[in-house]
């Protein structure tokens, strides 16, 4: 329950409880400090550093009311947790107005003791790495917000300080919501061009005609609905950066459109036959294997190349869980600015759970999950019932060892239906996750058509487009 040597400070004038407390403290694994007065604890607070306080409420020198004042006054972020034989409400009231985190009466129960320990340190332990993260971020405001202390991302942040001061042409690899584009928009925020614009365009979301038309623009009457002259991306990024995202996606043709752009830093517009000397920093993303495209023919080898000048390949989420908690904490910090809220953090079990998971949908999936757990937080710290029941459930694609199997038969009541089931709303749970929550391609990933499938959302209430 308990981590490390934080350091613990017990006031009360009672030797049997500083040492009872002593005791099962230190067993807990923190380093103990115990003092029978209010005075010889100030002293000891003015030239010691302490995670937590325990203080009696009722001592014969300063009573624990004064001396949590004091207390607030020398180190106002440690938690104080009173403790008190001689219980009232107004004692609590008293004690959690002037800032006391939890109160106990004597007798108390060393568990329920324990529990308010251990969330009183984690919630402290919240607000010191969120002061933290606001240092992290107002240093990396150049980062377009790019939140984490992974080591890979460090890597890459000190690349991105690199490269930018050149004008080569980068590609950004990654799965989908790692975050290409913001480190796209960071690397021309950082470079010569920042003064002008960056321009980004989705090559998958637009089909061959269209994308050409948005990339070079067109003169009027070149197609129909062509009712005037358009400039094109690459005219609008001239002196910038053109964000090529999806570049996997674009067909032969374009492609070979794109080359030749690129290659002699000219274009011409759809249906015009004047050539535009365009001056932008290319910079591509892709969420698919280039390389392999290239040995199928799905992509030209030589565009690759001219692309892929320098190459930054993005870790997905579950390789740098160690930025997890930040990134809670940032997103938190968003969604209560924009919902109105003041939720505090999430509860032990759910960032345990987000630990687990195994982030599909990467950092925009942990983004949607936080914003819907402030959205509907009914507290001050996010909870299960937050969640969606696909995270909590927290699909796998393990399958049980055998020893587990055995097991489960040999135990006598094995439900085999029961089983069965648990294992179909899984897959079918997994392939809304890897879908995004489009039946038509849940449908298509698990073989089913729509009927089947619909019987079986309905059968395993799974909730899908």
């Amino acid at each position: 329950m308990f981590q490390g040597q934080l350091k613990i400070l017990v006031i009360d004038d009672d030797p049997s409880i500083r040492n009872m407390l002593a005791i099962v403290l230190k067993k807990s694994g923190f380093d103990v400090t115990c003092t029978e007065s209010g005075k010889t604890a100030l002293e000891k607070l003015k030239k010691e550093s302490f995670d937590l306080v325990i203080s009696d409420i009722k001592m014969p020198d300063i009573s624990g009311i004064d001396l949590l004042k004091k207390i607030k006054v020398i180190s106002p972020e440690i938690p104080v947790i009173m403790i008190t034989a001689f219980a009232s409400a107004n004692d609590a009231v008293e004690a959690m107005k002037l800032g006391a985190e939890d109160y106990v009466t004597k007798p108390f129960s060393l568990d329920e003791l324990k529990i308010i320990i251990d969330r009183a340190i984690y919630k402290t332990n919240i607000e010191k790495e969120n002061i933290q993260l606001k240092s992290r971020l107002t240093d990396k405001e150049k980062f377009e917000n790019i939140v984490g202390k992974n080591q890979k991302l460090l890597d890459i942040f000190e690349m991105v300080d690199t490269i930018s001061k050149t004008d080569s042409s980068v590609l950004i690899s990654g799965e989908s919501g790692t975050g290409k584009e913001l480190i796209a928009r960071a690397i021309h925020n950082k470079s010569e061009r920042s003064g002008c614009k960056f321009v980004s365009i989705n090559c998958g979301a637009l089909p061959e005609n269209l994308l050409e038309s948005e990339l070079f623009g067109h003169t009027k009457g070149a197609f129909t609905d062509a009712y005037k002259d358009k400039q094109g991306l690459f005219e609008a990024a001239d002196k910038g950066t053109l964000f090529l995202d999806e570049i996997s996606e674009m067909s032969q043709k374009m492609q070979v459109k794109l080359l030749r752009a690129l290659q002699e830093r000219r274009i011409r517009r759809v249906g015009g036959n004047e050539e535009l000397e365009i001056d932008v920093r290319i910079i591509s993303a892709t969420n698919k294997d280039l390389v392999e495209k290239m040995k199928t023919g799905e992509f030209r080898s030589d565009l690759f190349y001219r692309l892929n000048v320098i190459s930054i390949n993005l870790p997905p989420l579950r390789e740098r869980r160690d930025d997890i908690p930040l990134l809670v904490k940032y997103f938190l910090k968003t969604f209560n600015e924009k919902f109105n809220r003041d939720i505090e953090g999430v509860e032990k079990d759910v960032l345990e759970l987000f630990n687990s998971y195994p982030w599909p949908g990467n950092i925009r999936e942990l983004e949607n999950v936080v914003e819907r757990a402030v959205a509907l937080e009914k507290g001050k710290f996010v909870t299960t019932k937050s969640l969606s029941s696909e995270l909590v459930y927290n699909i796998t694609d393990k399958n049980p060892p055998a020893a587990d199997i055995d097991a489960l038969l040999q135990d006598g009541h094995f439900d085999f239906q029961g089983h069965i089931d648990d294992i179909s709303r899984r897959i079918i749970i997994r392939a809304f996750q890897l879908s995004n929550s489009n039946m038509k391609k849940a449908s298509e990933m698990l073989k089913l058509n729509y009927r089947s499938l619909r019987y079986l959302m309905d059968k395993y209430r799974v909730k899908g487009k």
